[in-house]
């Protein structure tokens, strides 16, 4: 079923997951989400992000990341989609946004690909804000 806003599919999926305890999340495969997967482990937020099948038929398989037992809280407690279809949100290196006093991370699409709000700041550019989470 075709989706009018893929990231956010996504975003609500990995919530979704981490609010049952999945282990992990498969969904259609894109090279958006590859590359917001990838910027999510970097992040510490998810343990592994990985393609699997080829083809048609490709699937991100990613495998959720919780706190060690006997509570085993997810690592991402909230999720926020910023910049949408029909509103889309523009910062420049001045405006990047802190996201809950710097413990969380902001995700910016950039002319350099999809980085951090900190590896924005360090490189001195702005661009579209993805999300925001902690």
């Amino acid at each position: 079923m075709p989706v009018s806003d893929p990231i956010a599919d996504m975003l609500t999926r990995i919530r979704n997951a981490y609010l049952v305890q999945k282990a992990e999340v498969r969904l259609p495969h894109s090279q958006l989400k590859s590359a917001l997967a990838d910027v999510l482990v970097r992040s510490g937020f998810l343990v592994s992000a990985s393609t699997q099948n080829e083809g048609t038929a490709k699937e991100l398989v990613m495998t959720l990341k919780y706190s060690e037992a006997p509570e085993s809280r997810p690592a991402m407690v909230k999720v926020t989609r910023i910049s949408k279809p029909g509103q889309r949100v523009y910062v420049s290196k001045r405006h990047i946004p802190r996201v809950n006093q710097g413990l969380g991370v902001a995700i910016l699409s950039t002319p350099q690909g999809l980085l951090t709000d900190g590896q924005a700041r360090k490189r001195g550019i702005g661009g579209e804000v993805i999300c925001t989470l902690w």
